[in-house]
């Protein structure tokens, strides 16, 4: 088992040799030593190796170049030098795997659009590495928050027949004949595809996670979900990961209680546990970025409904590019407007026309409006969105024909409301916008391992 460069430095100096494995991030060499600067992903800064000519190979290293990969061993030492307290006097260098001149990616700064045509290559830089640590630390804080919590983890299908949403953006999935699919009236007969019906890629597992939440309470999923959508936004990806909590027994006002206390623990937590990196985001994407962070995870989120929000708009004298007008969706320069300067903080907007939101939404004793939350947020606008959903039957069925959403396909889903139906709640969170408002990255593209957006699936 190979020893960490983060072990090491957290360990300190000592007379005990020590060796671990990297890449190399630069080489120095000049009269008889040769500095490199050795990372392996556990930390930011890595560590610099310091070869002197005593060694075999000490004129081999020399010529070695940047990204090549190297085994050494040697003795921790307080370093001369300013901006690191140790670095390794080297007794041994082995070469693992050479990189030449062609490697792309060299000493100077490289722009986040090129690191996007290599995106093999960018988790080796420091802004990647930084963001791919904090994402990995994130989905285990969403884990231990919900485990803690009492929440049950359930696996809901990446394959589906439900369109969640209604937006008709799936991808498709099938093994029928693209050339010379059945046909019946003129249509595909998906009745002879492998699972005898349409299906397609989730765009949620919010209607699946429902079925669970009523039989154990409090549930969460958090998977894989993708979207159809040909949007080149900096904002939209085809495939992304969302985190979807339901709760039995629960209305509106326990949903919003449970998404502040989940921002709130993540801003924490990122602070907190991941605090180097967040302090390379600080200085390098966005300053004042730990400001902005430690005042969400110490706000008391405002509430408003969306009827007053409305009316605060079109009252504040600022002429906005899209029309505030009631029963129209809130843009991102509103929500933005309403978090920044309105109330100058986190603040959930309640309380939707129905006519803009989605069909499992409970609907309000006054006809034309639903149980809907928005979490607003300053910087992006909206980072939670959810609802009380509709238990009563004969209203959801009613809403589904005034949309004209079939019930046969949804017949699994109307039976839960059919037997021992109850109030409950949720809402989704995606994740990538998530590692984007807590690091300060403004693309979607950058905070996603291997994005996927239209005419781009390189890998």
């Amino acid at each position: 088992m190979r020893t960490r460069i983060k072990e090491i430095l957290e360990q300190g100096a000592g007379s005990v040799p020590c060796s671990f494995s990297g890449w190399v991030r630069s080489v120095r060499a000049s009269k008889g030593i040769c500095f490199i600067v050795l990372n392996d992903g556990s930390t930011l800064d890595g560590i610099q190796v310091v070869a002197e000519s005593v060694l075999l190979n000490f004129d081999d290293i020399c010529r070695i170049g940047t990204g090549t990969a190297l085994t050494v061993s040697g003795v921790l030492v307080e370093s001369p030098a300013s901006g690191q307290k140790w670095e390794l006097a080297a007794q041994t260098v082995e070469v693992i795997g050479l990189a030449d001149e062609t490697y792309p990616l060299q000493k100077k700064r490289h722009t986040f659009e090129y690191l996007r045509t290599i995106a093999h290559l960018r988790p080796r830089t420091n802004t990647f590495g930084a963001v791919f640590r904090l994402r990995s630390r994130l989905a285990q804080a969403i884990h231990r928050f919900f485990a803690d919590d009492g929440f049950l983890y359930v696996h809901t299908p990446i394959i589906t027949s439900s369109d969640c949403e209604g937006a008709g953006e799936l991808f498709r999935v099938t093994t029928l004949d693209a050339a010379e699919p059945p046909m019946l009236d003129n249509q595909p007969d998906f009745g002879q595809d492998f699972f005898g019906q349409k299906t397609g890629l989730t765009v949620s597992g919010q209607l699946e996670g429902e079925l669970y939440a009523l039989a154990f309470g409090d549930i969460y999923t958090f998977g894989p979900t993708f979207r159809a959508e040909n949007s080149n936004t900096a904002r939209h990806a085809s495939e992304f990961w969302m985190i979807e909590p339901e709760m039995a027994f629960a209305n509106l006002a326990d949903d919003a209680d449970l998404a502040e206390k989940f921002i709130k623990y993540l801003c924490r937590f990122a602070l907190e546990e991941c605090a180097e990196d967040m302090a390379f985001f600080d200085k390098h994407i966005e300053n004042g970025l730990i400001e902005r962070i430690s005042k969400v995870a110490e706000a008391d989120f405002a509430r408003m409904e969306y009827s007053e929000a409305i009316e605060r708009l079109q009252n504040s004298g600022v002429t906005f590019a899209y029309p505030v007008e009631w029963g129209l969706d809130l843009q991102t320069e509103h929500e933005r407007y309403i978090t920044e300067r309105i109330i100058g903080g986190p603040t959930f907007i309640l309380n939707y026309p129905k006519d803009i939101k989605a069909f499992y939404m409970r609907q309000n004793d006054d006809g034309r409006t639903v149980a809907a939350m928005d979490l607003l947020v300053p910087k992006v606008g909206e980072i939670i969105g959810g609802s009380q959903r509709e238990e009563r039957l004969d209203r959801l069925e009613s809403r589904m024909a005034e949309l004209g959403i079939a019930g046969e396909p949804l017949w699994w889903y109307l039976d839960s409301r059919r037997w021992g139906s109850c109030p409950h709640a949720g809402f989704g969170l995606g994740f990538e916008r998530l590692v984007m408002y807590l690091s300060g990255m403004e693309n979607i593209r950058d905070v996603i391992p291997f994005p996927r957006t239209p005419r781009h699936c390189e890998f």
